[in-house]
């Protein structure tokens, strides 16, 4: 078991195209296509907890100790209910130790109310400073709403500047392809944060717009991987334009991998100590949106914009033709093998079995070096340095 284990940690590391992950895309498709109907269901039937900062209503925030010791959420909101008989929308608590508050959201209030209200938390939290300290600020809802519009314009630049360098730096297919990673991850992390139901804030929209850069990022090395891999590719036959990017794949993907885990580590800090250890309840709509989308994004690079490239570009007949030259080439090597005499059709020109060995020969040499420790600076430089004798 332990060998096997081994066995699999020395293919990833070595990147020699062992996982076919190309070749099975469309398990990859329907597996990552419930996920998306399922997120995209929740964020229409379910919908989204908005926060004040979208739907409008009064905050009322007070210090969260009293002479007796903290005051928890569960008084407060108690407090809340038994003044003005119905329940706030939100309480939370922000920081710790002496400068800690609550914050309490409700729908709007008017200043009846609102007097009731902090009348009522004063007698029964008793905070410190007393009723001076309790305050109170109502939040319009057009507020969210110019939030909400600047964010959705901030998205339709960001698709479109990426379409376009995309598209110049490599191919309209490979632009297209990060598109759709794109947006499976921000359709995916917008639908688990409806099934959780976090409150949306305005950390959530900042959250899940830093997310399409990571995504890219991803993505961007990977398809450069795919662009060296597949240089040239239509005059040989040594391997598909498939296989080439699925090797790229594998070439890459040790990177992400690493890559992801250093990226996920502060984020997993911030929802863990944040938010767990301190509560800070502010954070974990931050946190929440920023590990969702920075895992969903380190996948879809891998099992989403690769794939989709390779079936955008097979669409092309020229690259059909070079899959079709390819699998003659291996019937040809397989009636070698048993004997049989090879067809005219099936025959490769000597200079294509020539550039395929070169191809071979310098893959191998790559394999063999990346399984090899390097040697150490001061070995090395002995083995240039003269050593003054002179040679007869």
């Amino acid at each position: 078991m332990a060998q096997s284990k081994g066995s699999v940690f020395h293919r990833l590391y070595v990147g020699t195209g062992a996982f076919d992950i190309v070749g099975k895309r469309k398990r990859w498709y329907v597996l990552f296509g419930l996920i998306l109907l399922v997120c995209t269901a929740s964020m229409i039937f379910k919908g989204f907890n908005a926060g004040i900062d979208f739907t409008g209503g009064t905050r009322v925030q007070l210090p969260a100790v009293s002479a007796s010791g903290p005051i928890s959420t569960d008084a407060a909101k108690e407090s809340f209910t038994k003044a003005l008989g119905e329940e706030p929308t939100a309480v939370q608590s922000v920081g710790t130790g002496a400068s800690a508050t609550l914050q309490i959201r409700s729908e709007t209030l008017d200043a009846a109310k609102v007097a009731t209200l902090k009348t009522a938390l004063n007698n029964d939290l008793q905070p410190t400073g007393g009723l001076d300290t309790i305050s109170d600020s109502a939040v319009s809802a057009s507020w969210g709403d110019a939030i909400t519009t600047k964010a959705l314009i901030a998205l339709g630049v960001f698709f479109l500047a990426v379409a376009i360098f995309l598209a110049l730096y490599f191919e309209w297919q490979m632009a297209v392809a990060a598109l759709v990673a794109v947006v499976h991850d921000v359709v995916i992390t917008a639908g688990i944060y409806s099934l959780v139901g976090f409150e949306v804030s305005p950390a959530t929209v900042i959250g899940l717009l830093t997310i399409l850069g990571f995504s890219l990022y991803d993505t961007v090395v990977v398809f450069d991987k795919v662009k060296e891999n597949t240089r040239g590719i239509l005059g040989l036959t040594r391997r598909t334009y498939g296989e080439a990017a699925n090797l790229a794949v594998n070439q890459t993907l040790m990177r992400s991998i690493n890559t992801s885990l250093i990226a996920l580590l502060p984020v997993l800090g911030l929802l863990v100590i944040g938010v767990g250890l301190l509560g800070v309840g502010t954070l974990k709509d931050l946190a929440l949106v920023q590990l969702t989308g920075m895992a969903i994004g380190a996948l879809s690079s891998i099992y989403i914009a690769t794939p989709v490239a390779v079936d955008l570009k097979m669409r092309d007949p020229r690259y059909r033709a070079q899959a079709a030259r390819v699998q003659a080439r291996r019937d040809n090597l397989a009636r070698k093998a048993t004997g049989e005499p090879a067809t005219g059709g099936d025959v490769v020109e000597s200079t294509d079995d020539e550039a395929l060995q070169a191809e071979l020969r310098k893959e191998k040499a790559l394999t063999a070096a990346a399984g090899v420790p390097s040697r150490t600076g001061k070995a090395a430089d002995a083995r240039r340095r003269p050593t003054g004798k002179k040679h007869r």
